[in-house]
């Protein structure tokens, strides 16, 4: 079969919702899965029909129909089965059939079915890899979120993500840190203001950058990053209310708590590592940001096997 380009009106609508209701953009997500698939079947120029599975054409009979295992190869938290699913969709339209699909954010152990799909053979294994290189590092992303959750375990601290993320997959990505049970950080550079070191060299200071930042835009969330607790003890006296400690020792980071003394909210940054999370959750801060939670994630193990229909 020819892939057949679903297009999203198209699409399941309890999938369409279910998208939607996680906080993704479904017509964003049904966009870059129609990019995805364009670098596997790209068209030879506008308009033209998209290029074949060449290897499925000429192996697989056009009346062959399998079904497809998702399976969990290593124990962890799943996130992206929903896109994979619309990655099936897209491909084959209605005459594949995607069941016992466990849900994003659960936890699963080494051989357990995640998903299901069935339909024709050649439609399944064009979509294979697309869907699984999402479905794959999205958990990955979900399974290394919720081990710094564990670790955090019993504190009042929340693990962040950051801007670090592939580019085009950011809401994904940030997506799959929910699925792991951490918190977003900022999405662009305009919701929310956040003064680096090179912003304060550039003001003059970290109040100047903090004033410039307020005075520009009074309602925006603003936070700051210090480096000493000097410059932590002139943005708490500016009425600063979010600040970063960025690479701060585990006694700075203390020191800091106890001046902060619930004044501003304390998120700690830099060089942080899971052996080192409790440590430093234990001093009291209230945010942990962790850039590898996606600029470095290693892919959950998950494979599909396929068998005759």
């Amino acid at each position: 079969m020819s892939i057949q380009r679903v297009p999203f009106d198209r699409l399941p609508a309890d999938l369409v919702a279910e998208l939607t209701a996680a906080g993704l953009d479904a017509g964003a997500v049904y966009d870059a899965v129609e990019l995805a698939l364009d670098e596997d079947l790209p068209a030879a120029g506008p308009g033209e029909m998209p290029s074949e599975d060449v290897t499925s054409m000429a192996t697989i009979p056009p009346e062959a129909t399998g079904v497809g295992v998702f399976a969990a190869r290593e124990e962890g938290v799943v996130a992206g089965l929903g896109l994979a699913a619309l990655v099936f969709h897209y491909v084959m339209g209605d005459t594949v059939t995607v069941t016992d699909r466990v849900p994003d954010g659960a936890r699963v152990a080494p051989g357990d079915v995640v998903m299901r799909v069935a339909g024709q053979t050649r439609g399944l294994l064009t979509a294979e890899r697309t869907a699984l290189n999402y479905a794959s590092h999205l958990s990955g992303v979900a399974t290394a979120t919720a081990r710094w959750v564990a670790a955090l375990d019993g504190t009042n601290a929340k693990v962040l993500d950051t801007r670090k993320t592939l580019p085009g997959l950011r809401d994904l990505e940030k997506y799959a840190v929910r699925c792991g049970g951490g918190v977003n950080h900022r999405f662009s550079l305009s919701d929310m203001a956040l003064v680096k070191d090179n912003h304060v060299v550039a003001a003059g200071g970290v109040v100047p950058a903090y004033d410039a930042v307020r005075r520009a835009y009074p309602d925006l969330p603003v936070e700051v990053e210090v480096t000493t607790l000097e410059e932590l003890k002139e943005l708490l006296d500016a009425g600063c209310e979010r600040i970063l400690l960025d690479n701060m020792t585990t006694e700075q980071m203390r020191a800091a708590v106890e001046m902060t003394a619930g004044r501003a909210t304390l998120e700690a940054s830099g060089g942080l590592t899971l052996e080192r999370a409790r440590e430093v959750a234990e001093t009291g801060v209230d945010l942990i940001s962790v850039g590898a939670l996606t600029h470095s994630v290693r892919v959950f193990d998950l494979g599909l096997d396929l068998s005759e229909g």
